[in-house]
């Protein structure tokens, strides 16, 4: 489903749109600001003070102040409510651990960024329903304190063919093309214009086989050494925190499949450009590699 545009003011409240020029108010948010912290600090025995021990974000409450405003019109008011209720019933959501879905933010003077956990309460006050006016306390959780982009980002890079990277003049014969006895190599570059590191979910497509992926500015590398996919067949890589999986185009998971020392927990993409690398056995140079993220950040 496409997602409704946003003009600045306005937020898009898992389909629904309130805000600036909407028949729904708002009249205050909080919980924009840094998220709550799990610290782990301890007091130090005979001495003042504590030991400060790492900080984990927590959830972030967003809560809204809002007000459905329809003057006179008792039955319109009581469809927006019930409009804003109904994303949160919806059973693929509700009843599958994991999912989430998205608060869409213009903020003014920033571009459209969105969060992604689920709606926890929309409690109305329907006494002056009757004059079309139901005021709303609403709180959206957001189970991934982070930020991102509106719009996902997306490069596919190919295996490179020539074996030396390409021609260098003046050419002379013979010239020696990849023959599917040695592993293409072809770089590629993604660029992750957020202000905290990302995660990348990554799809491979075949006819190729040991694959092998590395973020060259850090060394760490996704391997699959026993994979071997057809033309038609691909596999997902998938690093988000909550997600970390690796399945196949049948559904089935392909975790095994994964190297013991590849890290999907460490396989993420810093703030700014950087390079990648992945090599593969593919006489065909058909197979690609795609990788898909959003753009990350700490603040609105």
């Amino acid at each position: 489903m496409t997602d409704p545009t946003l003009t600045t003011g306005q937020l898009d409240l898992v389909g629904t749109v309130i805000g600036a020029d909407t028949d729904i108010q708002v009249r205050d948010i909080t919980g924009l600001g840094r998220p709550p912290v799990r610290d782990n600090d301890v007091e130090q025995p005979s001495l003042d003070g504590a030991w400060p021990g790492p900080d984990y974000y927590a959830a972030r409450p967003i809560t809204i102040d809002a007000a459905i405003r329809t003057p006179g019109d008792r039955a319109t008011a009581l469809d927006l409510l019930a409009a804003l209720q109904q994303p949160a019933h919806t059973a693929a959501v509700r009843l599958a651990a994991g999912t989430t879905q998205s608060l869409r933010i213009a903020w003014p003077g920033r571009p459209v960024k969105r969060a992604f956990g689920r709606l926890r309460r929309v409690d109305p006050d329907i006494t002056r329903a009757i004059h079309g006016y139901i005021p709303l306390d609403i709180e959206f959780t957001a189970t991934d304190p982070l930020w991102y982009a509106d719009t996902e980002s997306t490069v596919e890079i190919p295996l490179g063919w020539l074996t030396g990277g390409g021609f260098a003049a003046p050419v002379v014969a013979p010239v020696y093309v990849q023959d599917g006895t040695v592993a293409a190599d072809r770089p590629g570059w993604v660029t992750n214009e957020g202000t905290t590191d990302t995660w990348p979910v990554i799809r491979v497509t075949g006819p190729c086989a040991q694959v092998t992926i590395t973020h060259v500015p850090t060394g760490r590398t996704l391997q699959l050494p026993t994979l071997n996919l057809l033309a038609g067949q691909w596999i997902d890589i998938d690093t988000r925190p909550g997600y970390r999986t690796v399945v196949r185009e049948n559904g089935g998971s392909a975790l095994t499949l994964l190297a013991p020392a590849s890290r999907l927990d460490r396989f993420s993409l810093p703030p700014g450009q950087s390079e990648m690398r992945w090599t593969a056995f593919d006489a065909t140079n058909t197979a690609r590699l795609r990788l898909t993220w959003r753009d990350a950040y700490t603040a609105l």
